[in-house]
């Protein structure tokens, strides 16, 4: 049910971000799943669009794909759930890959 829960907010992330997180830099090198599951809407709305684009080929098309979008922040969302205690990063690679 948590995971659902966290899907779901994650995946509501789509309806805009809003003002500006309280905080002005963040440094996802650092972040725990906790901390991002625990973040507000703008700032998760934030991360996600930035990891969207952290995963993309370096030639891919400047397209966003909502379903794919939205499909990897539920993906995001369970994992951290479930890992509270991984780094960000590293869940991110794990299931993304990286280059």
């Amino acid at each position: 049910m948590k995971a659902l829960f966290a899907a779901s907010l994650l995946a509501g992330t789509l309806l805009g971000i809003g003002s500006a997180s309280s905080a002005d830099v963040i440094d996802l090198s650092t972040w725990k799943c906790s901390q991002f599951i625990n973040a507000d809407k703008d700032t998760v709305g934030i991360v996600l669009a930035w990891l969207d684009g952290y995963y993309q080929d370096e030639d891919a098309p400047p397209i966003i794909d909502k379903e794919r979008f939205v499909g990897n922040a539920k993906k995001i969302g369970e994992y951290c759930v479930k890992n509270p205690d991984v780094g960000l990063i590293t869940a991110t690679d794990k299931l993304f890959g990286s280059d």
